[in-house]
C-alpha cells in the first residue's frame, strides 16, 4: 500500500472514480472516517442518499484501518478467507462499532452466485459472527428488525442495498455475473415486497463499489448468457473486445434491472468506485486472485434510540 495510508484519514480524493453516466451525474458513495472507542480510524465508504432521515445507515469497508496482515490486510471481516480468525474477530468488532452496532447484531450472506433471498429476523442475530450460520447458498438478505447490521461481500462483484422508509424495511445482496445476469436485484425486491409489502416506486436503491465496465472483460459464454437471459439490455451492457472477448458493465445492468423492476432512476445510485481500480484500498479478485480479504457491504435499519 501506499506510504502513509494505514496512517492518515482516507479521503475520497485517493480512489479512481471512474464511472461517469452519460447524462453527466455522477452516482458515487461518500467517505467518513468513524473514530472508534479504541482510538482507532476506520474508514467507511457509504450513500448519504440512503441515509436521509436518519432511518438507515449504510456502509462498505475499504483495505484500511484493520488488524489483519499479509494478503488480508487489513481490514478484512469475512471468515472465509484466508486469515487469521483472531485478527478477523477484532475487524469485526471495529466494523460493528462504526455502524452503531455490535457483533452479536451483525448477519452474514452465504454467498454460492446463487439468487436466493433469505428473510433475518431477531432470532438470526449473529448468525455468521458469534454463532454459526443455519443457511447455506444465500447471497440476499431482507428483514424490518432495527439494529440488525445486514453484511454481504464482495471483491470485484457488484452489492445491492435496498431501502424503504414506507414499510421500514431493508435489502441487502451479493451479485457477481451469475446473480446479475439471473436478477438478483428484483428477487431481492419480490422478497421485500412478499414479507413487507414494499412497493419499489418507494425504494431508493445503491451499487456499491464493484469492478467497471472498462475493467471488466469476459469470454464469449459469459456474454452468451447475457443475451439469453438479459437481452432486452445485452447491446447497453457488452462491449465488443479483440479475440472474442467482450467487457460487461454490471454497475449498469443491475440499474437498468431496478428500474425495470420499478425502482425510479433518480432513486438508484451507483458508484463511480471501481475495486480493480484501486487494489491499495479495495479488495479486487482480478487483482489478487483467491488470496486476499473481502470488502464487506453493511446495511442497518436504524433503532429509534439511536436516531
Amino acid at each position: 500500500m501506499r506510504e502513509g495510508i494505514m496512517e492518515k484519514d482516507l479521503k475520497i480524493d485517493d480512489f479512481k472514480a471512474i464511472r461517469r453516466w452519460s447524462d453527466g451525474k455522477i452516482y458515487s458513495p461518500s467517505l467518513r472516517n468513524v473514530s472508534l472507542e479504541c482510538g482507532r480510524i476506520l474508514p467507511l465508504l457509504y450513500f448519504p442518499e440512503l441515509e436521509a432521515g436518519g432511518m438507515f445507515r449504510t456502509g462498505f469497508t475499504t483495505r484500511i484501518g484493520g488488524f489483519s496482515r499479509g494478503c488480508c490486510a487489513s481490514m478484512n471481516i469475512s471468515y472465509d478467507q484466508c486469515d487469521d480468525p483472531w485478527d478477523v474477530d477484532r475487524n469485526v468488532k471495529l466494523a460493528a462499532e462504526a455502524m452503531g452496532s455490535s457483533p452479536s447484531k451483525m448477519v452474514y450472506t452465504e454467498q454460492q452466485h446463487t439468487t436466493n433471498v433469505r428473510v433475518v429476523t431477531e432470532h438470526d442475530a449473529g448468525r455468521g459472527t458469534v454463532r454459526p450460520r443455519v443457511w447455506e447458498s444465500v447471497d440476499g438478505l431482507v428483514t424490518n428488525v432495527p439494529g440488525l447490521v445486514l453484511t454481504a461481500f464482495g471483491s470485484d462483484c457488484t452489492t445491492l442495498y435496498f431501502v424503504d422508509p414506507e414499510h421500514k424495511a431493508i435489502g441487502l445482496s451479493h451479485a457477481g455475473w451469475r446473480g446479475t445476469v439471473a436478477g438478483m436485484a428484483e428477487k431481492t425486491l419480490l422478497m421485500m415486497k412478499q414479507e413487507y409489502g414494499t412497493d419499489p416506486k418507494d425504494v431508493l436503491a445503491a451499487v456499491g463499489p464493484s469492478i467497471c465496465r472498462s475493467c471488466y472483460e469476459i469470454g464469449q459464454d459469459v456474454a452468451d448468457e447475457v443475451r439469453r437471459l438479459q437481452p432486452n439490455f445485452a447491446d447497453e451492457v457488452l462491449d465488443d473486445y479483440p479475440d472474442n472477448k467482450f467487457r460487461l458493465d454490471l454497475h449498469m445492468l443491475n440499474k437498468l434491472i431496478m428500474e425495470r423492476a420499478g425502482v425510479p432512476a433518480d432513486h438508484i445510485f451507483v458508484t463511480d468506485i471501481c475495486t480493480r481500480c484501486n487494489p491499495e484500498l479495495l479488495f479486487s479478485h482480478r487483482i489478487m486472485g483467491s488470496q486476499r480479504g473481502n470488502n464487506a457491504a453493511m446495511l442497518m435499519l436504524v433503532p429509534e434510540d439511536k436516531k
